[in-house]
């Protein structure tokens, strides 16, 4: 049996978790235009892995700064099962697509890089590791 696979090489919206998933829609789109079966999206696609930001954290303080993008990083992250996860599902029934998509996932008080994945046909959309 053949597949026909699409990999996502595009950036996220950085911390904004709405745009992102309106960006991953139209990602998702154009894919099933061009008849892809499955999509793959970038580890932390949604909403961004922060490469490069310390959150102002050194031995024995943090800064204003600091906080203040780690309390974006946090926000902006997904909570499985959600809504987000939802529309991410929803995303992969429409299209009819098998979506693989890197997220944040929050879960308590803590993150995970988590890959998701979903069926436009399964009862259960969606699946993480962290839970």
């Amino acid at each position: 049996m053949k597949i026909r696979a699409a990999v996502v090489q595009a950036a996220p919206v950085a911390f904004d978790r709405a745009r992102t998933l309106d960006k991953l829609d139209g990602l998702a789109a154009e894919a099933a235009r061009q008849r892809a079966e499955l999509v793959v999206f970038p580890e932390a696609f949604v909403s961004a892995y922060p490469k490069g930001l310390d959150f102002g954290a050194v031995v024995g303080r943090r800064t204003r700064e600091g906080r203040e993008q780690f309390r974006r990083y946090f926000e902006s992250a997904v909570e499985v099962p959600g809504p987000d996860v939802d529309r991410m599902a929803k995303l992969a029934r429409d299209h009819r697509l098998h979506l693989v998509v890197g997220v944040i996932e929050r879960d308590g008080g803590t993150l995970y890089c988590t890959p998701l994945s979903s069926s436009p046909t399964t009862a259960r959309s969606w699946a993480s590791t962290a839970s």
